[in-house]
């Protein structure tokens, strides 16, 4: 079967790293640029055990309990394994070991040092030492004989030299690497090594092949090399039977030969293609371990391991194996047999070199392993008897003869013959972690630091406690708890402390709340998780906890421990975050290749109305990249950090896209240092961090210090003016956009913060297009002044005039043209949605109801008495159609505008809307009537302007006036369209007869409405609205009210941007423009029970004077207001 690639581990910081199996196999043993040696009892070991052999350790090896070690105080060291006892000093050099290896029986040590000499010494007694000198550089690796007759040696001089060590002369020198000066710039640390047992060949890796020398005769008797190795080879190692022979790249690329049969056996990937820098074969089992440049430890295991039926393919990849491991499926199962019914290989054996003193154990097939999803059959035909196999190599060819013979008949051949691959790689998924914690291995650890405090986890021999620390002690007093249920996981907020554990064979994993800002005596609560479900991450908000468990479900609790909502994550957890009503949640939205990670986020509101604003999009990472933290900024914006350093923040101003906003590794002194972040600010501008040297997280003691780094966009030319100008902008648009955030969720924040961000962006504006000016960019000034408001584009008008650049300051005129009329345009918007927003909190809605009803039962009375009427004929159907809800959505969207006053627009003269002309044929027309719009509502937009005058007689008022009943539409007035542009329609004249009194006055409080609101057209709300509302309630399928449908509307249509508002404000008087000209006919009748009344007053109106524009006073506003209210 082929070899498996477990998960990668993080044993040591990042530099050269060295690894070794003990004599039994039992520990692996690992070496780093960190001084640290840590043992091992399997990869999955949580807790290894370290030993401290000085500043740096550059190599180490293993035998009879001695454990050797070469560190960075020129020393050569002795520790007992695996007590890790110091046991002495073997040998010192002038500059510091590279490479230490035992002998065959442990007797023996050589050690290779920078300072070119080459020493063997006694273990027991190290003062019988010899020195070998010959090199001219330092030197890379060393390799004893197994018979203890020569020592292979390898140098940055370029030559790979075999010593005899009897005499210490040089037998053989090859020239074969590339020289350098030191081990650091050497291309390949070349570790060589003998065939054990025999010691027949040497194995040198030089460029992308390995050269096998026959032992005494020094040839060259072949080479091992394959077409996948694209980079140099840094080590070899072979398999305690001397059969295979692996080799490490500086690419992460392993390759198992067969030496005899010069077959590649395996073929694996590093994760990430870091350089194999360390290789080590079990003693016993087929498992290799392997460790990189970057200071990680990882295993092989089955690898050259036969199957239960072999085939005579030379290489079976592991890609295959990982692509199968994708759906988690028994090798036997069925879906196994679905997948490849076909797929029984042709049993073969290859050729083998067979010695009498081998053990059974040591004796391995050399043949390829693919992968059997069919089931194992035992005893068939084609089986072979184990003892068969060791009566010799000719049975064995011939056995082998024999079936291929037998098998080409029943079997198809290609099925012997697969391609190899060399594709993308799955990438093992990233374990779920808690922002701001460390390593759960650890004894001492962080479980969570974030901006609220600290909470340390302390598990050792004497203490397994938890001890909670605040940064601002007002919020509660330290706290220290005892650990008994060993909770690993931990958040902390305002309000709680959240812990959890994992299940036990006795106890299933909980959740556990401390509610320290509880007003009741009873402040913490538990909760277990069902059977098999254990929680995987935590985090707390504003009064609400939520749990993601490894059932992929994630779980909310009120903060007093209320089971709120549940439901499923697409994917297994990789962390979340809360902050006041939003929910962060990362996942695995599938499976990466090639070193990335596949990942999804989730954005959640959980407020009063529950939304999802991020629904499972791509979490975008940096190459070979993982997630190392997860939260919000201080305002609630949410962010994330890669493990290449990258800050990301969510830029609600794009669309909720991902904006890169610093490198952290930009800052670090060296290339193990990082920085492990704990708080991110958007005003003041701060990322908040711990600076690790040669690490990527802090110890707890001593308290690390935090940093403080600057945030930068990665724009362009960054170190002309032009590019700091462009970055500095677009980092404080980027950065206020919380602002709006909270403006739009109803949040209180500062109007200067706001203010002082819209004056610095604009400077930063106005520098930019002086560069520009300066450049000769005129029409890179234009793009500039566009990002401006109105106020600079005037500075910018007189900056150009100033600078005699007429067509710039002629296009920057048009531009704040354009401006204006866009603002404007957008004040009467809001204002509309303002006083719209007013008269809903005020009731309005079921006033608007009350109409409705009032109205359908008036026109269902006019369509009953006119029903000969051919007009009357065309309405009935839509009344019929729509009933109540229809008059309801008429009069809710338009009704309102009915409580302004009645002016004309600034550019009209003042008009008497309900003066009848001198002529009963002859309606009232305004002067300039090219602005059709809603006489009422002119009237609250030009009072608004001229407020400072008033009308020359205040003690006098205009008379109370009820409008006749109009006809209804004529045919070619749809009754169906009431949201289509509406054109100012000529109500026909007609003379009211004095016996139907009652019937006019009974059918007007219903029809006016009706009236204003035909001779009004939309606004670009209303037809925004029109629009988007089938996409409203699809979005919100619980909205039965009118009233919400429009109050999302309004938070959506605020949303826009300034050009899409005035777009639709256009397109909405756009219908209107083209009648405008037309006069609008209107004609009014005085009630005779409103005669009486109306002598008494004296109405003075002014009709078509465009000179001077006065708007009415407070007093006719209000009774304008009150005629439109009076008959609801």
């Amino acid at each position: 079967m082929p070899a498996t690639q477990k998960p990668m581990r993080f044993g040591h910081t990042e530099g050269h790293t060295d690894v070794c199996f003990d004599d039994l196999g039992s520990y692996i043993v690992t070496c780093g640029s960190d001084g640290d040696v840590r043992i091992w009892e399997d990869l999955d070991d949580d807790d290894p055990k370290s030993i401290n052999v000085g500043e740096k350790a550059y190599s180490c090896t293993l035998k009879n309990g001695k454990l050797v070690t070469a560190v960075s105080n020129n020393t050569v060291q002795v520790h007992t394994f695996p007590e890790g006892v110091p046991d002495g000093i073997l040998t010192r050099f002038t500059t510091n070991a590279n490479h230490v290896v035992f002998n065959g029986n442990g007797a023996k040590i050589a050690a290779g040092s920078s300072d070119f000499l080459v020493k063997v010494m006694d273990v027991m007694d190290c003062g019988q030492q010899k020195t070998f000198r010959g090199h001219d550089a330092p030197v890379l690796s060393l390799s004893f004989d197994p018979k203890d007759i020569f020592l292979a040696s390898a140098s940055c001089d370029g030559s790979v030299k075999v010593w005899q060590i009897s005499d210490q002369t040089c037998a053989i020198s090859w020239p074969l690497l590339q020289k350098c000066n030191d081990v650091v710039n050497a291309k390949s640390i070349c570790r060589l090594a003998w065939q054990p047992k025999s010691g027949k060949l040497l194995a040198v890796p030089v460029e992308k092949s390995v050269k096998l020398y026959r032992r005494e005769t020094w040839n060259n008797q072949y080479d091992l090399s394959d077409n996948f190795i694209s980079q140099a080879l840094n080590i070899v190692t072979w398999s305690p039977c001397g059969q295979y022979l692996a080799a490490g790249s500086i690419n992460g690329l392993i390759i198992v030969w067969n030496v005899e049969t010069k077959d590649c056996m395996e073929r694996v990937k590093h994760e990430k293609g870091y350089a194999i820098c360390g290789l080590a074969w079990h003693p016993t089992c087929s498992r290799i371990a392997y460790t990189d440049a970057e200071g990680n430890l990882g295993l092989l295991e089955n690898v050259c391991e036969p199957s239960g039926k072999t085939s005579s393919s030379k290489v079976s990849n592991r890609v295959e194996k990982d692509y199968n491991d994708l759906f988690d499926g028994d090798d036997t199962s069925n879906a196994g047999d679905f997948l490849n019914d076909n797929a029984v290989e042709t049993p073969s054996f290859s050729k083998r070199i067979i010695n009498d003193e081998e053990e059974d154990d040591d004796f391995m097939l050399a043949s390829g392993r693919p992968r059997q999803r069919s089931h194992i059959i035992e005893d068939d035909e084609n089986s072979v008897d184990v003892t068969m196999l060791k009566t010799g190599s000719s049975l064995l060819r011939e056995e082998e003869e024999d079936e291929q013979t037998d098998s080409i008949h029943n079997l198809p051949l290609v099925t012997s013959q697969r391609p190899s691959y060399d594709g993308p790689m799955p990438t093992p998924r990233q374990k779920p972690f808690q922002s701001g914690s460390t390593p759960m291995h650890l004894t001492h650890r962080f479980m969570v630091w974030n901006s609220i405090g600290i909470i340390r986890c302390y598990n050792d021999e004497q203490d397994n406690a938890i001890d909670v620390e605040f940064h601002d002690t007002s919020i509660h007093h330290a706290t220290h708890l005892s650990n008994t249920l060993n909770y690993t996981i931990a958040d902390l907020s305002h309000e709680a402390v959240l812990l959890a554990c994992e299940s036990t064979d006795e106890l299933a994993s909980k959740l556990h709340c401390l509610h320290f800002s509880s007003w009741d005596s009873s402040k913490e609560w538990i909760v277990d998780m069902p059977q098999n479900e254990d929680i995987e991450a935590v985090c707390l908000g504003l009064g609400w906890a939520a749990a993601a468990t490894s059932a992929m479900l994630l779980r909310l609790f009120t903060i007093g421990g209320v089971q709120k909502e549940v439901f499923c994550l697409p994917g297994p957890i990789v962390s979340m975050a809360g902050h006041g009503e939003q929910l962060f949640i990362i996942y695995h939205r599938g499976t990466g290749f090639d070193g990335d990670q596949c990942l999804g986020v989730q954005l959640l509101e959980l407020g009063k109305k529950k939304k999802q604003i991020l629904h499972g999009d791509p979490l975008p990472l940096t190459r070979k990249s993982y997630l190392v933290w997860v939260g919000f900024s201080a305002e609630g914006t949410p962010c994330y950090v890669d493990s290449e350093g990258i800050v990301r923040m969510l830029n609600r101003g794009l669309g909720n896209t991902w904006t890169p906003v610093c490198n952290t590794r930009e800052h670090c002194k060296g290339k193990s240092d990082h920085y492990w972040v704990v708080g991110i600010h958007e005003n003041p501008q701060q990322l908040r961090c711990i600076p690790c040297k040669g690490s990527r997280f802090p110890p707890t003691l001593p308290r690390p210090a935090v940093a403080i780094l600057s945030f930068k966009l990665p724009y362009c030319q960054i170190a002309t003016e032009k590019g700091q100008m462009e970055e500095q902008f677009w980092r404080s648009i980027v950065f206020h956009n919380h602002l709006d955030y909270l403006a739009k969720n109803g949040y209180e924040y500062e109007e200067s913060t706001k203010n002082q961000a819209v004056k610095e962006q604009q400077e930063l504006l106005m520098k930019m297009l002086a560069l520009s000016c300066k450049l000769d960019r005129e029409f890179r000034c234009v793009e500039l002044a566009d990002l401006m408001t109105q106020n600079a584009v005037n500075l910018a008008i007189k900056y150009a005039s100033r600078s005699r650049r007429l067509m710039l300051a002629q296009r920057l005129s048009e531009l704040a043209v354009e401006k204006a009329a866009e603002l404007a345009a957008t004040q009467v918007e809001e204002k509309e949605e303002e006083d719209f927003r007013k008269e809903l909190n005020a009731g309005y809605s079921n006033i608007a109801a009350e109409w409705s009803q009032s109205r359908l039962k008036n026109q269902v009375e006019e369509d009953t008495e006119d029903s000969g009427e051919a007009d009357d004929k065309e309405e009935k159907p839509e009344i019929h159609k729509h009933g109540k809800i229809h008059f309801f959505k008429k009069i809710y969207f338009e009704g309102f505008f009915l409580m302004k006053g009645a002016v004309t627009s600034s550019n009209q003269g003042r008009v008497n809307p309900f003066k009848v002309s001198a002529s009963s044929k002859e309606p009232a027309t305004s002067v300039n009537s090219a602005r059709s719009t809603n006489i009422l509502d002119s009237m609250n937009k030009s009072s608004k302007k001229s407020l400072a005058l008033n009308r020359a007689t205040n003690n006098e008022k205009s008379p109370v006036i009820k409008p006749l009943l109009p006809k209804p539409k004529s045919k070619q007035a749809s009754a169906a369209s009431y949201f289509q542009k509406r054109t100012s329609q000529v109500d026909k004249t007609e003379d009211v007869k004095e016996e139907n009194p009652q019937n006019s006055s009974s059918e007007t409080p219903a029809m006016c409405p009706q009236n204003t609101e035909n001779q009004r057209p939309k606004t670009g709300f209303q037809m925004w609205l029109e629009e988007n509302r089938s996409s409203i309630l699809s979005d919100n399928p619980d909205f039965s009210d009118e009233a919400d449908i429009i109050k999302e509307g309004m938070i959506r249509f605020r949303v826009l941007s300034a050009e899409e508002r005035k777009a639709w404000a256009s397109k909405a008087k756009g219908g209107t423009t083209s009648d405008g000209a037309e006069a609008k006919k209107r004609k009014r009748v005085v009630d005779e029970s409103h005669e009486t009344e109306n002598q008494k007053e004296k109405a003075k109106e002014n009709l078509n004077l465009p000179k001077k524009q006065k708007p009415l006073d407070l007093s006719t506003n209000q009774k304008l207001s009150a005629f439109a209210f009076k008959q609801a």
